[in-house]
């Protein structure tokens, strides 16, 4: 008995949807940013979590712990909304990094202030470029991704504030 081969044409992957298509292109490829972006600022996120020290430490840690988890909380339901639009998500690691707004560190040492800061910033532009995707599915009238993008702003500028509060008056070391 022959092997059924899974269709692989990308037409395959048109899952049927109202919207224009391209709308719902344009749409894609602004989610698909957003997905890198969250891939970037979660490993950016666990890096800072794992290399934090100082008198703060089990405060920033936890912290970070937390922004982390609720980052990468948000890469499924981007991605899958880019399928539910018909289209392709992306697909490794170079293809986010080639896309996304934001920049990775590997730098040996960061302080735990530069840290905090490097994040808050990171957050401000993840939120600007959430408010770019959003105007892009306002044009397409898909208003479904803009829900989703709604709460995931007000998340991002709830991550934000708390890194802003939290580096208030402190030194280099994060205290």
């Amino acid at each position: 008995m022959a092997t059924q081969v899974p269709d692989t044409d990308p037409a395959s992957l048109n899952t049927p949807n109202d919207l224009g298509d391209n709308g719902r292109q344009a749409v894609a490829d602004a989610v698909n940013k957003l997905v890198a972006d969250a891939f970037v600022l979660y490993t950016k996120t666990k890096n800072f979590h794992w290399h934090m020290s100082g008198p703060h430490f089990r405060d920033y840690h936890r912290l970070l712990d937390d922004h982390g988890d609720a980052i990468f909380a948000t890469t499924d339901p981007l991605a899958e909304r880019v399928r539910k639009l018909g289209k392709k998500t992306i697909h490794s690691m170079s293809e986010m990094i080639k896309i996304s707004h934001l920049q990775e560190n590997d730098a040996a040492f960061v302080s735990p202030l530069d840290m905090l800061k490097e994040l808050m910033s990171d957050n401000k532009k993840m939120a600007a470029a959430m408010r770019e995707a959003h105007d892009v599915c306002d044009e397409a009238d898909d208003v479904a991704t803009a829900s989703l993008l709604e709460e995931y702003i007000d998340a991002t500028e709830l991550r934000t504030w708390f890194l802003f509060e939290t580096i208030q008056g402190a030194d280099q070391s994060g205290h």
